[in-house]
């Protein structure tokens, strides 16, 4: 954790908590929400805060009450928006995430396909291939950007094939990721506005409707998303829908992207801030699969979700109106002491490592979540094959963010056997 704070930010343990912005994406950027999030934990785990650039919204922060509110989707609500910010009404695109019950289940049931056990084998080897290959090509004794060379790269190259997209073009694919959830209103004004996104959601959508129409009735074998939805009854159709197609199309983007990406890059950082750790998964290599769900832990790659309720009620005590915003601090969740042991150590072999909150509960838990294991597994697998070390050269740059938790450039400096 980052101690040398921005100045400029109100000090955690000493304000009011009604002083503090817990949706600052300082904190973030500069790693030092932690302290805030324990004190929200003991003082105030279902926290009112009146005003913010997201407006007024309610903060859970333990483990055991985020599962509570997750279960109950009746009062709970996942529409309109899965984030703190409102879009506006004009420009709010439909996503099966943002979604209740039957319609959520109905629109995740037709792309669940393309994660079944029998294509993540075949990804498997796929996966190894081009990790082998992006691995063999890392230059040695050099300092290179890891976020760019590893982590972007081969995630970009696994959301072009899941959409079977023009691989010359695939750049385009994490380039609209990061576009789509770059708000000013989430990133301390860094991002875009609202202007700028919407013409790149626009971009979009005129490419992924050509190839939707380019695809309809080719009867070509393929479990990419865009086939899927067109052999499904329920989404065959969706084109037609413009909003609600652009809508799954970002979020199968960003989930295919930001959470992979950003946990494989995580990963190199922690090992160097515990590199007994390193040591020990270097000398069983057993340890990869249970050090990738802990690696995903301590990353949580969505710092929160959101939740809106549905009618007066009262939670934990406290009396929440209808319309109420309610954020799901995933962050603080899996840093909760109450349900993980020692929670602020990276420990690649922990009891119940999989018990973690980064991919959500109930009906809307990462659909992804094995392919992304998978993913961070194989990367693992083949560097620990061929690298002695992996040394980070200099502090990494995270983003300003107060959704995607992750890693803008990371220079390190690799040791081949």
């Amino acid at each position: 954790m980052n101690n040398r704070a921005d100045p400029m930010l109100a000090d955690p343990l000493k304000t009011p908590l009604q002083d503090l912005d817990v949706s600052d994406p300082r904190r973030f950027e500069q790693d030092c929400w932690q302290p805030l999030f324990k004190r929200l934990r003991e003082e105030s785990p279902v926290h009112f805060q009146a005003e913010s650039p997201a407006g007024p919204f309610w903060s859970i922060t333990r483990f055991d009450d985020i599962v509570e509110v997750e279960k109950n989707t009746e009062i709970f609500s996942s529409e309109p928006t899965i984030a703190i910010i409102d879009p506006p009404p004009e420009r709010r695109s439909r996503m099966f995430i943002a979604m209740d019950q039957p319609e959520h289940d109905i629109q995740r049931r037709a792309v669940q396909p393309v994660v079944a056990p029998k294509n993540l084998q075949e990804f498997e080897a796929l996966i190894r291939q081009r990790t082998a290959e992006a691995l063999d090509a890392l230059p040695e004794g050099e300092t290179f950007d890891w976020v760019e060379l590893v982590s972007r790269n081969l995630t970009t190259q696994m959301l072009a094939t899941l959409f079977d997209f023009p691989w010359d073009i695939r750049h385009k694919l994490s380039d609209w990721s990061d576009a789509v959830t770059s708000d000013e209103r989430m990133t301390a004004g860094q991002g875009l506005k609202q202007e700028d996104r919407l013409e790149i959601v626009m971009e979009i959508l005129e490419v992924f409707t050509k190839l939707w129409h380019e695809r309809v009735g080719d009867n070509v074998e393929s479990f990419d998303l865009i086939r899927l939805l067109q052999r499904d009854e329920n989404t065959a159709n969706m084109v037609d829908d413009p909003m609600n197609y652009i809508g799954n199309l970002m979020l199968l983007i960003v989930g295919g992207n930001d959470t992979t990406r950003n946990s494989m890059s995580g990963g190199v950082l922690f090992l160097n801030e515990f590199p007994e750790e390193f040591a020990r998964v270097k000398a069983d290599r057993s340890l990869i699969p249970s050090m990738v769900s802990e690696i995903i832990r301590f990353q949580t790659p969505l710092s929160h979700m959101r939740r809106t309720v549905t009618r007066d009620t009262e939670f934990r005590g406290q009396h929440m109106k209808a319309g109420d915003k309610v954020i799901l601090w995933y962050c603080s969740a899996n840093r909760d002491e109450s349900v993980i042991a020692e929670p602020e150590t990276f420990q690649i072999d922990r009891s119940g490592v999989r018990n973690h909150a980064a991919f959500g509960f109930g009906i809307h838990r990462c659909m992804g979540n094995r392919l992304a294991e998978m993913q961070l597994r194989v990367v693992w697998e083949e560097a620990l094959k061929r690298f002695s070390d992996i040394q980070l050269v200099e502090p990494p740059t995270r983003l300003c963010h107060n959704f995607v938790r992750g890693f803008s450039r990371m220079p390190v400096q690799v040791t081949r056997y």
